[in-house]
């Protein structure tokens, strides 16, 4: 029997094969983590429904959702998303920028997105350690209350998809060997091995 992660390989229902079209349709192959999700393709929908809903309520371009990601994910040890966001940043700007963020330096990053990363990594670090003067921080670099919320909420759904992709086995797809600048690869020296 096929495994993906430390599941059993799940034949797809409809809904499942929608997203496995989609990856086919976009990347050529299936996604690792879309194989572990035939389980729930719904509850991957909502999740990403909500991740959608928090960005878009508050206008957090694509850029900043990538250094979102890219903090947080590397923060946890997640070699998956941080490969997978890691390389669209690096398409949107550049391979150095986005090894920088996975390795915790911001310092090709405007002031306003130095903040937004640094608050991803102490949210994904211990939120329980967040103080008012790292909100004060957010405010001081020009976000209102209501992106601050939007934040914190994206990058708390993003915590819940990588946690579960992490803890049940998925590895990073074999494609990111050809696809990830090789400054991103380089950077990624954590969590799960890319499959083979």
């Amino acid at each position: 029997m096929s495994a993906v992660g430390f599941l059993a390989a799940k034949a797809p229902d409809a809904e499942a094969q929608s997203i496995f079209d989609d990856d086919v349709k976009e990347l050529g192959y299936v996604m690792n983590s879309s194989r572990l999700w035939a389980y729930q393709p719904a509850t991957l929908s909502h999740l990403f429904d909500l991740m959608g809903e928090t960005h878009a309520t508050e206008h957090l371009t694509f850029r900043q959702r990538g250094i979102l990601v890219t903090a947080c994910a590397s923060t946890l040890g997640d070699a998956y998303c941080s490969l997978a966001w890691g390389t669209k940043l690096a398409s949107k700007s550049d391979a150095e920028t986005a090894a920088g963020i996975l390795r915790g330096v911001d310092d090709r990053l405007a002031p306003e997105e130095q903040a937004m990363a640094q608050w991803a990594r102490k949210v994904a670090r211990d939120p329980n350690t967040t103080e008012p003067s790292d909100v004060q921080a957010l405010r001081d670099a020009g976000y209102s209350d209501a992106q601050i919320f939007a934040i914190t909420a994206y990058v708390a759904l993003r915590m819940a998809f990588s946690t579960i992709n992490d803890a049940l086995g998925a590895r990073p797809d074999s494609g990111f060997r050809s696809s990830a600048p090789e400054a991103v690869l380089n950077a990624v020296d954590y969590g799960r091995p890319i499959d083979e």
